[in-house]
C-alpha cells in the first residue's frame, strides 16, 4: 500500500480489534457475536471493514470455522496488546479513588518473573491500594482462597494439575528440559535432574516423562524456587524442567530430550474468592490486562 506523506493512515477502532480477538478465541462468527453482544451479520461487516482497512485477508473461512491468515496472526498480537493497554489506561480514570488492601498469592515462578513489574504498574494506577503477596505452592494457595485467607491467587494449571480446573487461564507456556550451554550433565547416566518439592507439577511431569522413555535418572538437586533450578543448571550439576521463557544466556534447551521426553504445556490461571471487594476486583482486572500483554509479546 503506497501512502504519501500527506495521507493519514486509517485507524483500527477498538471495537474492530475486540471482534477480531473474539473470533480468534471462539473459532467462529456466531460464538464471537455472543461474546461481543452483536449479531453474526454485524460481525461479518466488521471483518469486512478490517480487511478493507488492511487491504488483505485476515481470516480463512470454511463451512464450520474460521482461522487466521499469517497477516491475521500478526494483527491478533497487535489487537491484544492495544486492548490490554486501553484497559490499563481507562482503569486509571474510572477507578482512581479505590482504596484498601488486596491479599494475593502466587507461585515462585510467577513471583520472580512477572509480578514485580505488574504490581509496580498497579501501584501507579491505584496508589491507594496496598497489595500483600504470599508466595506458596499452588495447592496451598487454592486452599487459602477457598478459606478466604486470600482474595485471589495466580496458580499452576494444566500439565496434569487437576485442582486448577476452575481457574481463569491467563498465560500458557511450554515446559522444556534445560541444561548448561556446553555442559556435560545431560550426557551422564543416570541423568542428574534438579526438581522441586513432592507437590510440584514440574517435578511430576518431568520425572514421569523420563520414566515413560526408560531414561535412567537420579535427583541430584532439590530447590523450592526457580532461582535454585537455574543455579543447579549453571553449575552443570543437573538438568531441569523449566519454562521456555527462562531459556537464555548459558541456559539452553537440551536438544536430545526435546523429542525423547517432551514436556506438556504449562499454564498460569487466576482464582478468586467469592464477593471480591473493589480493590481486589481492580487488581484482578489489572492482572488480566498485564497477562494479555505478556501473551502477545
Amino acid at each position: 500500500m503506497n501512502v504519501s506523506t500527506n495521507t493519514q493512515l486509517p485507524l483500527l477502532e477498538l471495537d474492530l480489534l475486540k471482534t477480531l480477538v473474539a473470533i480468534a478465541e471462539t473459532g467462529n462468527f456466531s460464538s464471537a457475536a455472543e461474546t461481543v453482544f452483536r449479531t453474526p451479520s454485524a460481525i461479518s461487516m466488521q471483518v469486512k471493514k478490517i480487511e478493507e482497512l488492511v487491504e488483505r485477508p485476515v481470516f480463512v473461512r470454511d463451512s464450520r470455522s474460521v482461522s487466521l491468515t499469517q497477516d491475521g496472526l500478526l494483527l491478533l498480537e497487535h489487537a491484544r496488546r492495544v486492548l490490554a493497554l486501553n484497559n490499563e489506561m481507562v482503569a486509571r480514570f474510572v477507578t482512581p479513588d479505590i482504596a484498601g488492601v488486596v491479599r494475593m498469592g502466587a507461585p515462585d515462578d510467577a513471583a520472580e518473573r512477572l509480578l514485580p513489574e505488574m504490581l509496580r504498574r498497579f501501584s501507579q494506577s491505584h496508589p491507594c491500594v496496598t497489595v500483600d503477596v504470599v508466595v506458596e505452592e499452588s495447592v496451598i494457595l487454592i486452599d487459602q482462597v477457598k478459606n478466604s485467607k486470600l482474595d485471589l491467587a495466580i496458580i499452576t494449571c494444566d500439565a496434569g494439575f487437576d485442582d486448577g480446573h476452575c481457574a481463569e487461564i491467563l498465560l500458557r507456556e511450554r515446559l522444556v528440559w534445560a541444561g548448561l550451554k556446553g555442559g556435560v550433565a545431560s550426557e551422564k547416566t543416570p541423568l542428574p535432574v534438579s526438581v522441586w518439592e513432592e507437590e510440584c507439577i514440574w517435578r511430576a511431569v518431568g520425572l514421569s516423562s523420563l520414566e515413560q522413555e526408560g531414561i535412567q535418572h537420579r535427583i541430584a538437586f532439590q530447590s523450592a524456587n526457580i532461582s535454585g533450578q537455574k543455579a543447579a543448571i549453571l553449575a552443570d550439576l543437573a538438568i531441569a524442567p523449566i519454562l521456555v521463557s527462562a531459556i537464555g544466556g548459558d541456559i539452553v534447551q537440551v536438544a536430545k530430550l526435546a523429542k525423547l521426553a517432551p514436556l506438556p504445556e504449562y499454564a498460569m490461571g487466576m482464582i478468586m474468592a467469592d464477593k471480591l471487594a473493589s480493590p481486589a476486583m481492580a487488581a484482578a482486572d489489572h492482572l488480566r490486562a498485564c497477562f494479555e500483554l505478556e501473551q502477545a509479546a
